[in-house]
């Protein structure tokens, strides 16, 4: 990772039940709320804030200029040094406040991540919300592959964003 960790940034991962979890981050940005969401719903701004490790690679740059309700968008990435192909689609789109994307097809049996984001005084408070289920083999390595990747993951996407908008300030 190229920085520190933003004072303001805070995770947490709770389980829901046996094969479900919550994943929650938090970060204060210092820019507006609509230049924030404008970032966050162009999907080539993932290539960004997505570590290396993961090799991540949209697939579908074919013109589309970000997201809107119903959105599909295709990519792929390296977990475990193999090829995942993730589909995901856009849903409860609602600029400037906030968007879900939705797993059709990945690694998880579901994954719904919300996107809020909030005008605080500060500038804007952005807020994940990551609800993730496991297929049931995946149970055993949970708490020390899965969960520790999508932490240093989301870390790694905080260091990202705060250099980002550190730089329109």
């Amino acid at each position: 990772m190229s920085g520190l960790l933003p004072s303001s940034f805070h995770l947490d991962i709770q389980p829901i039940s046996l094969l479900k979890y919550q994943l929650i981050t938090s970060q204060v940005l210092p820019i507006d709320q609509e230049k924030a969401f404008e970032f966050f719903e162009n999907p080539r701004n993932l290539s960004y804030i997505t570590p290396p490790w993961l090799d991540f690679c949209l697939l579908n740059q074919d013109g589309t200029t970000g997201a809107h309700e119903n959105a599909e968008f295709d990519y792929t990435i390296k977990l475990l040094g193999i090829k995942i192909r993730w589909r995901s689609r856009i849903s409860d789109y609602r600029p400037p406040e906030r968007f879900t994307d939705i797993q059709l097809k990945g690694p998880y049996k579901s994954w719904v991540h919300l996107h809020v984001l909030e005008k605080v005084p500060e500038g804007t408070r952005m807020k994940d919300r990551v609800t993730y289920t496991l297929y049931l083999p995946a149970l055993m390595v949970h708490p020390f592959l899965i969960r520790k990747n999508l932490i240093d993951i989301f870390s790694y996407r905080a260091v990202k964003i705060a250099e980002w908008a550190d730089k329109l300030k």
